[in-house]
């Protein structure tokens, strides 16, 4: 080893050695016999002159002979450094895979239903509200889209040291000015994998693409079940609509969800626990369910486990948290009422691991029974549907119920029950992105 360190001879007899090696055993096939114990005999010797040491004299010269006599016997490959650098990369690529499927799968959190343990995508201002608001009542359209005209925000956007500060904690801006008078058209998503590769704009025929533009996280479906284009719906943009040069089209500052590395081989040697953040398959969520709620069947989930196979499970009221944003209404949790949860007749505390930031959250008033809504995400948890007021759920053997940490933005087991446990792919293990506070494995 440490001849190979220090001697260059040394390290291009052992690369020429692998080398000749390989081509022998893919060309045996079509060696005579001959020609096969003439290379052998040649690669013996290099190898014999590397294990015992001799002088870089001697290495060349086996050196020498082992090419001169893989050059008359071998056939070469055409364009090896090609083929070498393509056997490099799919070797890269298999290693990846395997420790993707095995050990650690990264992970994107698209939602705010963890806030604020983890971060969903977050935009700034954020019209989708609005538009989600004009879906559901579309006698209000027109006044929910002339706010959103009324409301455009001018981001500042930083510069220098400043901007690339911004940019570790996974934030970044996109802004467009109108370039004529004209109607806007916005082309679909350009996709690879799951890479956003372009998106491009156009008013008054002038186009602008976004070439590898951010994620703005999910979007509601549409009247015919197909998804709304992420960007004009948290743009507030309306295909069509009419703009004059130099009207700010689009100003948004878009802020990085979580992405995490799940961990898969924990609960290879042990069960998951109350309290694990977990990553599941939707697609053991019951299938009625799924439709119902409008969950597709090929996604992957990030819960916090509440309730075990055998359980028995229903929620203490107490606080009525009031003030929920309408967007909030598509949940169902608007002035809901929330509490602890509690287990086979034992309620969760702060002292339950994994469930303190739940329940610390204050009352400013103790002897009042309603909370406001400040958006932070932590008030207990939110009752609705499956687990109201007064109402129990058993958990079937071999099944887990889970809930966001924030109940009031959360479309958890409380709306489609509990899953088979086979469906767990693994726990959350560790925030590599962005450099925020969340960031490294504190955050469970």
């Amino acid at each position: 080893m440490i001849r190979w360190l220090f001697s260059k001879t040394v390290r291009d007899a052992s690369a020429l050695h692998k080398q000749v090696y390989r081509m022998l055993c893919a060309q045996r096939d079509l060696m005579t016999q001959a020609a096969f114990q003439l290379v052998s005999a040649a690669l013996f010797d290099l190898h014999k002159a590397l294990q015992e040491g001799e002088s870089t004299g001697k290495i060349r010269e086996k050196m020498w002979t082992c090419e001169e006599v893989a050059n008359k016997w071998l056939k070469p490959y055409p364009h090896p450094l090609w083929r070498e650098n393509i056997e490099v990369l799919l070797v890269a690529i298999a290693v990846a895979m395997a420790i993707r499927t095995f050990f650690l799968q990264p992970f994107k959190i698209p939602t705010g239903s963890m806030q604020p343990t983890l971060y969903g995508v977050t935009v700034e201002p954020d019209y989708g509200p609005l538009w989600s608001a004009a879906m559901n009542n579309p006698s209000q359209e027109q006044a929910v889209f002339q706010r959103i005209y009324q409301s455009q925000t001018n981001n500042v956007i930083p510069t220098g040291w400043n901007r690339v500060k911004d940019w570790f904690r996974g934030i970044s801006y996109v802004h467009y000015v109108a370039p004529a008078d004209g109607q806007v058209v916005v082309d679909p998503l350009i996709k690879l994998f799951i890479f956003n590769i372009k998106q491009t704009i156009s008013i008054g025929g002038v186009s602008h693409t976004f070439w590898f533009p951010p994620d703005y996280g999910e979007s509601p479906k549409m009247s015919d079940g197909s998804m709304m284009d992420p960007f004009t719906y948290r743009a507030g943009l309306v295909q069509g609509r009419y703009f004059h040069k130099g009207d700010d089209v689009v100003n948004l500052k878009v802020i990085a969800g979580d992405h995490l590395f799940v961990d898969r081989v924990s609960y290879n040697f042990h069960k998951p626990a109350r309290g694990d953040i977990v990553v599941f398959m939707t697609k053991g969520i019951p299938e009625d369910q799924r439709d119902l709620n409008g969950i597709p069947p090929d996604e992957f989930y990030i819960k916090r486990l509440c309730g075990l196979g055998g359980e028995t499970l229903q929620l203490q009221q107490d606080y009525v948290v009031t003030g929920v944003p309408n967007a909030y209404l598509i949940f169902g949790a608007a002035d809901g009422p929330i509490g602890h949860l509690v287990v086979n007749g034992q309620p969760l505390s702060a002292s339950t691991p994994h469930f303190e930031n739940l329940y610390s959250f204050d009352n400013p008033d103790p002897g009042a029974k309603t909370i406001a809504y400040h958006g932070d995400g932590y008030y207990g948890h939110a009752m609705l549907q499956r687990l109201a007021p007064g109402q129990q759920f058993q958990v079937r053997p071999g099944y887990f119920f889970v809930m966001g940490d924030d109940t009031l933005n959360s479309l958890d087991s409380r709306y489609w029950g509990d899953f088979p446990a086979e469906s767990v792919i693994g726990k959350a293990f560790f925030v590599y992105w962005p450099f925020s506070s969340r960031f490294g494995w504190g955050n469970q």
